[in-house]
């Protein structure tokens, strides 16, 4: 299970780049995908990242350390912003690492004692934000002149670099103390959520600013009965 969902979830980003490139997925049909995937990510995050903690490492840590995790996304988006802003697609190709890392980390650890389905809607939402972030990166980098091999082979590289961060989550993580799972799942619950508010949600926004909304509820309903399944 490991294997298929890390292999789904980082796949996604090379299948995104392939369509980015092909120029197959409409800015419309992007922006409501990441709506919906940003809404799935809310349950996800709450119910798998950081409720666990709260029994564990109690409110006060709890809070710190997603604040922390949110604070260090935020530090790193904002030096991106700055240093990549005439970057284009590769700009964007960057941000995606930044976002990806973390989610991924927390993937692997979500992997350690939580039922199929619980997974299923972490993994889901990180599924449905990877392909369409993918796509409109490897479509700008196509429309900065980038080769398509070029694009689809520097996205290979980011998804062999998640996934390892997943693997990592899930076989190096598995026998730490008690605490220390949940206290990583909070920080990078927090720069998950970070990341919604900076990258996920205004860009949703600006594709389908009447609908976006109800992408977002739609996701959320869709995890939220996956949690309850489970």
């Amino acid at each position: 299970m490991v294997a298929l969902v890390i292999g789904i979830t980082s796949g996604a980003l090379v299948l995104g780049a392939w369509i980015g490139v092909r120029g197959w997925l409409s800015e419309r049909a992007e922006g409501l995908l990441v709506a919906g995937a940003g809404g799935a990510l809310i349950v996800s995050v709450m119910m798998e990242l950081i409720e666990p903690a709260l029994d564990v490492i109690g409110l006060p840590g709890t809070a710190g350390i997603v604040l922390l995790g949110a604070a260090l996304f935020s530090a790193a988006d904002a030096w991106t912003d700055r240093h990549m802003a005439r970057a284009g697609g590769l700009g964007l190709l960057l941000a995606v690492t930044f976002d990806g890392v973390p989610e991924n980390l927390a993937l692997g650890t979500a992997l350690i004692g939580t039922g199929p389905l619980g997974v299923a809607a972490l993994a889901g939402s990180i599924l449905l934000s990877n392909l369409p972030e993918a796509a409109g990166g490897a479509a700008s980098m196509r429309e900065d002149g980038e080769s398509g091999t070029r694009i689809i082979l520097l996205w290979t590289a980011v998804a062999v670099l998640l996934s390892f961060s997943a693997l990592a989550g899930r076989w190096f993580l598995a026998d730490v103390p008690d605490g220390t799972v949940e206290a990583i799942q909070c920080f990078s619950a927090g720069a998950v959520l970070a990341s919604l508010s900076t990258e996920v949600f205004p860009k949703a926004g600006r594709q389908d600013p009447h609908l976006a909304g109800i992408a977002v509820a739609l996701g959320l309903v869709v995890a939220l009965s996956l949690e309850q399944l489970g």
